[in-house]
């Protein structure tokens, strides 16, 4: 559960607390510490680190301070240090947490904490300096001596970081907005639920009476205007809090997380209560299927018929932290079972946050155990029960260097869904809204000579960085083809036929869009026969000689294309003459205008034995070099003067 803000009452705070505390600040922010209260321990550990001039901007000490600098060591200064960017850190405010790692690693017993350069690497990675991080966590792994969870998580970040890098390079089609008003506060917001046309959602803002920030569910209208739901409590402890809300098919019963905080430990269960006129009643603790003693249970999602609940728990039987869970429900709302999702689904490390379609059978969720971009992920696994694909992470800008959780589609818009995520924030979740912005490529496949449409051809859409191909349809009376682009990665087509030369091309980035659809431009495969002859057109030389004009190469760079695509033929390239001159002559300079093709289009990557160049000179015309009255006749001559290709093997 995102960790919600304190508020620090400095008028609370009397002289007689520093002699209680010795130290004072410093006291105080290592029992905030010890005591897992991070928010308060930072505060703590800066004052400490203001009456000790280490803050890098000036500002003026607090002056309780000034008396202990005095006695000042240099490793006192690094303890502050490093426990002040821990405490950034564990309530995850990388920015603040980043320039006191820095300041530890770099002072001069920084050996003293060996984790601090892990965690430095870890604060480069979340704040996006992917870089910096990857040569920060190589350093580490490189000096850090012991072989244990520590350098295994150095090694994943290293990973995370390299896949961040390259969701940054080739982002999803996607747009995640802030959503805007009274939707979002200073506390968090999390965990939005559409129920027809009003919304739920959890937010720990400021409400009349309290005095801190307190977790809550509130219902809004379109505009966002939050209204707090209020439970009928009866055994309510100070301080209880409630959130991630989900209902049942009918909307009378809602299921939610109840937690408390008792000394340095809270506990978390699941409820759920049943709607009577406008007005919610006294919430029931789930049984002991879900909510087993001394464990937690948060996260209900309850499926749209209202016979299953997902939920997270870090009960045993899992496969270590927080996993994902399913039970049935019984008539009366309670859980009659409770099955692990298994480890395709769940890691060691924590998984949050289910939401589940059972009609499409799509499961997403949060991770913290897979390859991603840091922090919780969103990922997609496909499934039911105890069968379920890998899960694929759902990239950038889905996810972020932080944490991403709680997916809820838009029940109008299948183009809208909302996620909630703290990439905006140094504190606290935010509830955003991501709108799909994918496109569909479609087009047609028709022979080159023919021009009429070609049916038959496999059409493979290819991931060019992966090598991997993603999908392939085969083409049917009309031709068409038709995929789904989602990522700004580049792809090419495929398309394949017996009969044809293969031809791979890159999926424009350009082109006639209608509806978010982009139609190719007509794709034309040529046909070939192994052993006959293919006219090159416009390849032409100089009067006497073998050297090639420039409009040549362009024309053979095409050849060049045919050859890349389809890496198995391999190629004979002839050149003929016309009737001029001698045998001999013509024969010598046919074979050197084959030669100068072979040449330049092996200096363009294709191998020597894949292709050879064979002059025929004038022995081979396909047009009378006369005409029956015995006058010259140019157009056969210009007809005999070719350069062909013949394709001699396939495999």
């Amino acid at each position: 559960m995102k960790i919600t803000i304190i508020t620090i009452v400095l008028s609370a705070i009397t002289l007689s607390c520093f002699g209680q505390y010795g130290k004072n600040f410093r006291n105080l922010g290592d029992r905030a510490f010890a005591e897992k209260d991070y928010y308060e321990a930072a505060y703590y550990y800066r004052k400490v680190a203001e009456g000790m001039n280490l803050l890098q901007r000036q500002e003026v000490p607090f002056q309780t301070m000034n008396k202990a600098t005095k006695k000042d060591k240099p490793s006192d200064a690094t303890y502050v240090s490093y426990r002040l960017a821990e405490s950034y850190r564990l309530y995850e405010n990388y920015i603040e947490a980043l320039p006191w790692y820095k300041k530890t690693v770099e002072a001069p017993d920084a050996s003293t904490y060996p984790l601090a350069s892990l965690w430095y690497g870890v604060t480069l990675r979340a704040t996006q300096r992917f870089d910096d991080a990857i040569t920060q966590l190589q350093q580490f792994s490189a000096s850090y001596q012991q072989n244990d969870d520590n350098k295994a998580l150095a090694q994943r970040e290293i990973v995370n970081c390299n896949f961040a890098k390259e969701q940054y390079k080739y982002p999803q089609l996607l747009e995640a907005t802030k959503l805007k008003g009274d939707w979002n506060s200073d506390g968090s917001d999390y965990a939005l639920l559409q129920t027809g046309d009003k919304f739920m959602f959890t937010s720990s803002r400021f409400a009349k009476d309290d005095k801190k920030h307190i977790n809550r569910i509130y219902t809004a209208d379109a505009s966002g205007k939050p209204v707090q739901i209020k439970l009928k409590d009866n055994n309510q402890t100070k301080e209880t809090e409630y959130g991630t809300p989900s209902l049942s098919p009918d909307g009378k019963r809602m299921y939610f997380t109840r937690w408390y905080k008792e000394g340095s430990k809270t506990y978390h269960d699941i409820y759920f209560t049943q709607l009577q006129d406008t007005t919610w009643q006294q919430p029931r603790k789930l049984g002991s299927n879900v909510n087993a003693d001394g464990y937690n249970a948060i996260q209900p999602f309850v499926t749209a018929d209202g016979k299953r609940l997902f939920f997270v728990s870090n009960k045993p039987g899992g496969f270590g932290g927080d996993d994902i869970w399913v039970s049935d429900l019984g008539d009366d709302g309670d859980a009659t079972n409770a099955v692990n999702l298994g480890s395709i689904v769940n890691t060691s490390r924590d998984e949050q946050a289910p939401y589940y379609n059972a009609d499409e059978k799509r499961l997403i969720y949060s991770s913290k155990g897979f390859v991603g971009l840091g922090g919780f992920d969103f990922f997609e696994s496909k499934g039911d029960a105890t069968s379920w694909t890998a899960p694929v992470n759902m990239g950038y800008p889905m996810n972020s260097p932080k944490d991403d959780l709680y997916f809820m589609p838009d029940n109008k818009d299948k183009s809208k869904w909302y996620i909630s995520s703290d990439r905006e924030s140094d504190c606290c979740l935010n509830l955003f809204e991501v709108h799909d912005k994918h496109f569909i490529l479609t087009g047609i496949v028709t022979d080159c000579e023919t021009r009429k449409p070609l049916a038959g051809v496999k059409v493979s859409f290819v991931d060019s960085l992966a090598k991997q191909t993603l999908k392939e349809t085969t083409t049917g009376a009309d031709a068409r083809y038709t995929f789904t682009v989602t990522s700004k990665r580049p792809y090419n087509l495929k398309l394949e036929k017996a009969g044809y030369f293969t031809k791979i091309l890159p999926i424009p980035t350009s082109g006639q869009m209608s509806n978010d659809t982009l139609y190719s431009p007509e794709i034309c495969l040529q046909a070939f026969e192994k052993d006959k002859p293919i006219v090159i057109k416009n390849v032409l030389y100089d009067f006497n000689k073998a050297t090639l004009r420039p409009e040549s190469k362009t024309v053979l760079n095409e050849l060049v294309v045919i050859m890349k695509d389809n890496p198995k033929i391999i190629v004979r390239l002839g050149a003929h003459t016309d009737s001029i001159g001698s045998e001999k002559y013509n024969l010598k300079l046919s074979q050197a205008r084959a030669q100068a093709c072979v040449d330049y289009i092996i200096s363009q990557g294709i191998a020597t034995e894949r292709i050879y160049a064979k002059g025929y000179g004038k022995s081979m015309p396909i047009a009378p070099n006369s005409l029956p009255n015995g006058k010259d006749n140019p157009e056969g001559r210009q007809l005999n003067r070719r350069t062909e290709f013949t394709v001699t093997k396939t495999e």
